[in-house]
């Protein structure tokens, strides 16, 4: 599985959304992702990469974008779909 993969996975599962609806997402544009979403999302984030996130990451991861750029600070490249 490719970090894209294991990226859009997290989204996916987290929120029950499918993968089509991953791209552009924002922080609470979808009922699921209100804070405790939020955090289960990092949850999903840090398992698949292994990492843990800094409190100021995990404020500032406010999209599905923000998160790739995030991400790059922990050594995880992911690849644009």
């Amino acid at each position: 599985m490719t970090n894209l993969e294991k990226y859009i996975n997290a989204f996916t599962t987290t929120f029950g959304i499918g993968e089509s609806e991953v791209e552009g997402l924002e922080y609470q544009q979808i009922k699921a992702w209100d804070s405790i979403g939020h955090m289960s999302l990092v949850s999903a984030i840090e398992d698949a990469f292994g990492i843990m996130m800094d409190t100021d990451d995990i404020i500032d991861f406010s999209s599905f974008e923000k998160g790739k750029d995030i991400l790059k600070k922990y050594d995880v490249e992911i690849e644009s779909v």
